[in-house]
Order: structure tokens, then sequence, then C-alpha cells
């Protein structure tokens, strides 16, 4: 699985189609031979040694000119090396001098899958025969150590990667760059596929012939965004859903990000993946360290097909972690679309017997349950229920519906604040805001600053307290702005909270994990803000997108496919004509649409007539008979972006 060759230095990660390989060279530097087909041969033909104009030459070399890093393919290129394609890591000292040389130190082979401390990674059952390589660079001028990362679970096809930069010297020194991964490729015909969006419209497939130049996606937003995806595939320009090289990575982290492909002057390719550069500028004092969150990464040499495959498998059972990981999810009946902020709980209560009655198994009250939150410019943070909208208490509420035997959601949304609410008088400085300025508003709402510590524990404390007070077996995390001010009123380094912003927030949805287990979390961010990876660690499905309108529906699901596994996609069957796009389908195909994902209905069925009552019905019976192909087994595209065509296959073929 994870070979080393001393006498060239070169190691071999196999799994069990494909093999990476890579060098630490003569003069130090981790080259990058090979990722592909499997193979048992040493690949360092890969190096071609030619003199090159104007591609500068390390010292260590001497008068040979041959050598230079500008075309050489390596593992963690760093600026200041010569390297003037685009690279990972970027350092400056005290004095603001950027540079940081690393060469090679030494290495580990471990049994078993990698962890990292306050961040999602993919972990190995006890059936996963995975492994670890851990090699360690470093730079003793700014006595910089970088140790690199690599996880395989060679049965998945998956190698992981991540890094952890430390500074190990006497003065501090500042990143203004942290990528994670990085593929080079010393020849090919490639194309880039990756996946843009709007909100209310995520996830389009776009694939691009690579030409000369560098090609950036990623998101300046705090969050993974709905305007890109943290994931790409690089493929063969003749690669097929059946045939063809391709490769992948996909961020396992929520926050902003950055991915790169770059075709170079001789035609050479880089393919690049990590944290967003913007408002990232993070000091490490002497002792300290910083973790870069993981990339993904397989390989397919039968095309995009096997290669959704391996990212289905992973997330599903190497990301997605708890109890919910392996049971169907419930059926829901959400009260969005249905009842917006308008309803009491009579209301609820009749809404409840309906959906029981037509096979549902949970009632979710989405958002508008709390006092002072009859429309969305209000009381976010507050989080006290409105006994009088609600006709009791939360628990008497739930205590009525479980009565029926439903069980029962909730909507919340614990990262925000409003600014007409009693937490924004009592503590304003909680929320992210720059000194002197007026904030930019969105939604009618700021960002808590979950960097803090006081503010973490205020967003546990509230979320725990609603647990414990009702029988709240769901929760809809959402999150409805992008991060704009980031300033934390706590802290002296503010090109470090938008990075430990978000380890804050893994580290609440940690804590609501462990101590409450029954719970199943759906995540959303207005839909598909933050569909991720590093979201499914902790929620095990995402609202897909705020758009229901089937049709659209169709082309956000046929993009989120290619990573992403259907067990992971909430999809509900929502009220005609559509609430979004105004268009009417019969709900015969609102159904069809909805059934490939984790299913449920967004309507009020109270207002349904009988015909539609009893094809609600059998929708569910039918549903409920085939769900175990539909979320546990393999999924196949069998269209192009222009229709859409999908089918589902149990796993032993029958």
């Amino acid at each position: 699985m994870i070979e080393y060759n001393d006498d060239k230095r070169i190691f071999t990660i196999h799994t069990k189609n494909s093999t990476y390989q890579m060098q630490a060279d003569g003069f130090g530097y981790l080259l990058h031979l090979y990722y592909g087909r499997r193979t048992l041969g040493v690949t360092d033909w890969a190096l071609s040694y030619v003199e090159r104009g104007f591609s500068v030459n390390p010292y260590d070399a001497g008068n040979d000119r041959t050598y230079s890093l500008d075309v050489l393919p390596q593992e963690f290129p760093s600026q200041g090396t010569g390297d003037f394609r685009s690279t990972m890591l970027n350092v400056h000292d005290e004095s603001g001098t950027y540079g940081c040389e690393l060469r090679y130190v030494g290495y580990e082979i471990l049994t078993g899958k990698y962890s990292l401390s306050g961040l999602p990674a993919v972990y190995a059952n006890d059936n996963d025969e995975a492994g670890t390589l851990i090699i360690t660079l470093s730079n003793e001028r700014l006595g910089l150590t970088a140790k690199l990362l690599y996880g395989v679970l060679p049965e998945k096809d998956i190698i992981t990667r991540s890094a952890i930069i430390t500074n190990d010297g006497k003065n501090p020194f500042t990143l203004t760059k942290l990528l994670t991964s990085c593929i080079d490729f010393t020849h090919g015909d490639f194309d880039l596929i990756t996946f843009h969006g709007r909100h209310a419209m995520e996830r389009n497939f776009e694939r691009t012939h690579l030409t000369h130049g560098l090609f950036t996606i990623g998101s300046r937003r705090g969050m993974s965004s709905h305007q890109y995806n943290p994931f790409m595939i690089l493929c063969e320009h003749n690669a097929t859903e059946t045939s063809g090289n391709c490769w992948g990575m996909q961020f396992v982290y929520s926050g902003g990000f950055r991915a790169e492909a770059e075709l170079e002057q001789y035609g050479q390719t880089r393919l690049m993946m990590g944290l967003a550069e913007e408002k990232f500028s993070y000091t490490l004092k002497p002792g300290e360290s910083i973790t870069a969150p993981e990339v993904i990464m397989t390989f397919s040499s039968q095309g995009l097909e096997k290669l959704t495959h391996n990212f289905h498998d992973c997330l599903r059972k190497n990301i997605c972690r708890g109890k919910f990981r392996d049971i169907q999810r419930p059926i829901v009946l959400n009260s969005w679309e249905a009842l917006y902020f308008d309803f009491c709980g009579e209301k609820i209560i009749d809404m409840a017997k309906c959906a029981k009655s037509l096979g549902v198994d949970m009632f979710v009250l989405d958002d508008g349950w709390f006092v002072g939150r009859n429309d969305d410019n209000h009381a976010l943070g507050d989080w006290t229920e409105d006994t009088e909208k609600l006709g009791g208490t939360l628990g008497e509420l739930v205590g009525k519906i479980n009565a029926m035997g439903l069980s029962f959601g909730l909507w919340v949304e614990p990262e925000m604040i409003s600014e007409n609410s009693r937490l924004y008088r009592e503590h304003p400085e909680w929320a992210m805001s720059i000194p002197g300025e007026n904030p930019v508003r969105g939604r009618g709402q700021l960002v808590l600053d979950l960097s803090r510590h006081d503010v973490r524990e205020y967003v546990y404390r509230s979320i725990a307290k609603i647990l414990d007070g009702a029988n709240v077996e769901y929760l809809k995390w959402d999150y409805n702005r992008s991060i704009n001010e980031v300033y934390s009123h706590s802290s002296q380094c503010q090109g470090k909270i938008i990075y430990d912003y978000m380890l804050g927030l893994y580290e609440v949805l940690e804590r609501i994990n462990t101590n409450y287990p029954d719970v199943l979390i759906e995540g959303c961010a207005g839909g598909g803000g933050r569909f991720d990876a590093g979201m499914l660690y902790y929620t095990p499905q995402i609202w897909t997108s705020d758009n229901t309108d089937a049709l659209d529906r169709m082309s956000i699901h046929y993009g989120t496919s290619f990573g992403y596994p259907v067990s992971a996609m909430a999809a509900h069957v929502s009220v005609c004509p559509n609430h979004q796009t105004g268009r009417i389908t019969p709900l015969n195909t609102r159904y069809v649409v909805s059934m490939s994902g984790a299913f449920g209905y967004e309507l009020d069925p109270v207002k349904l007539t009988d015909d539609e009552k009893n094809e609600i019905r059998r929708q569910i019976q039918s549903y409920k008979n085939d769900r175990e192909i539909i979320t546990d087994g393999l999924y196949y595209r069998l269209s192009h972006e222009d229709f859409f065509a999908w089918e589902h296959v149990s796993r032993d073929g029958s």
C-alpha cells in the first residue's frame, strides 16, 4: 500500500486501481512523479532536465542550468524557490520578506488513517485497510516545519492530503497562502470540470478545455458558496462517463476555498486546492501550528462514472458518521413553503395530523417559532419559543405531535444575529463588524463571531436548551448570509478570523453530535451554499437548494451527483405553481425528481385534493420499497447536461 525505495528515495502509494509516486531528490526537493493507473514500476522518467531560458536554478545546483523548480513537478511548491507558477505556500517573516524554500527531512509510515484536530477528515472503518504516510519538510531560516499527510483507503481508490505547518523557530512568520493538494502533470490534453451557480441554482456542470493560463475558482464569502463548489475534476479531453482518465479533488472544508488549474509555458498542468487567500493572513508565533484542511483525491481510468462511485462510497461511509450514516432517514413534511412565518399551534397540529395520514414520518417546523420572529429582520440569536404563537411551550407542541406517531424537527440558524434582538442589544461586540463603519447587511442579519469562545458557548447552550426542553429529533441548521466584515472584537490578528470561525463552527457541531447522537442534523445555507464534504462530516444530509422546482432540480441534482451521494441530497416535493419559478409540473414529476434524494414534502397537505392525497400515499409507499437501492446503491447518469436521466442499481446488481 505504501512503499519506500531507499536507494532512490521514492515513495509509492498503491490503491486497488491507482498508483501515486513522489521522490525526495538529491537536493532535498520533494518532486511529484506520477498519479494514475496502477503500476509496479518506478516513474522517475517523468522528470526532464533541459536548460530553459529564464527558468532560474537553485544555488545548490551550481552551474547546472538544467535543474530548475520552474519546470519540475512538485508535491508542495512554495513561493521564492524559482518556481514562477502558482504555488501552495506563501510566507513572509517579521520584516515582510517573502520566501520559503522547503527541503526534505524524513518520513513515517503508519497503520491506519490520520485524523485532524478540530477539522473534519476522512476516517477509516474496521474493514478499511488504511494507511498514513507523513513526509516532513523544513525551512531553516524561518524555523518552519511542514508535515505533509497522506491517507490511503486502498479498496476505495481514495488518497487524502493535509499538511500541518509549525513554527519551530524563534520569531513569528505569517502565511498568506496555504493550499493542501497539488498534482503536476508533465504532459496531457485536459478538460476541467467545475460546478458553478448562484443562490437557488447551484452546482451547474461546466466542462472547459484547458488552455494556457491560470484557471481559478473559489469562494471569498466565508462559506464554500452557491457560486462555486469546492470540487473539481481534471480529465482527458476525450474522457466520457465510461472511458478515459479522470482525477478528482474535493475539499473537506466549509469556508472559503481556492482551486486552480494552470497550463504553463511548456505544456505542463498543475492542479491545486486549498484555503482561500482573501482575508487570510495567519501569523504563527514560535510553537504554534496551523492545519491545512483535507483534500480527498481519487483517480479513475474508466471515466467519470467510476470517479463518481469512488467519491460516493467515500463520503457515505468514511465522511458521514453516527447513527444516521447507515439507517434510512425519515420522510419529512417541512412547513416552510406551506406557511412561511404565518402559522399558529392549531394550524401546525392540523398539518401534522394530515401528514401522518399520508405516511410521513416527521413534521419539521421551519422559521418563525420563536419570540419576535414574524419576519426575517428580527430576533435571530434569542431562541425563546413563542408560547402564544405555538399555543403552549415547544415541548407541549412536540408532545402532541409525538402522540400522533410523528417525530418532530425544528429549523435553527445559530450562527447569525439580528440587529433587532435582545442578544445584539446585550452583546453587539459578538457580531462581526468593523469599528467605525456601518455594517453591510445580508437578509437583515449579521454574523456571530464563532472565533470567540464565549460566542461558541452561547450558541451551544442555546441549542442544548432547545434539545433538552423538547423531543426534537432533527435540526435544520441554516446559514443565510455570506461573511463580509471579517473582524473580531477580541482578536489581535484579524487575518486568522476567517479560518478560526470555521474551526469554531466545527467545534459546536461536534459537541452537539457527541452529546445528542440521536438528533439528525440537516445542513443548509440558503439551500446549497455550504454543500461540501466538511459539513457532511457533521450533517449527513444537506438541503440541496432553496429552489424546489422539479425541472431546475434535475439540473442541480445532475451537477451535485458527480461528487456527492444521493443520501446527502435533501429533496422535497413542493407546491405548484412553484414558489421560486411559477412553473406548474405534475405531482408525479415532482416525486420522481425528489425521490432521488433524502425525500420529503414542502406543502400544506390539508389543502390537497383527495386524489392528490392518495397519490402521495402511493408515492411514500413506493419510495419506502425502493429507498435502500436509491440511497445505498450505485448511481448512474444516463445522459449529459442537456437532458436528464439516471438510474439506481443495487450493490449486487440484482
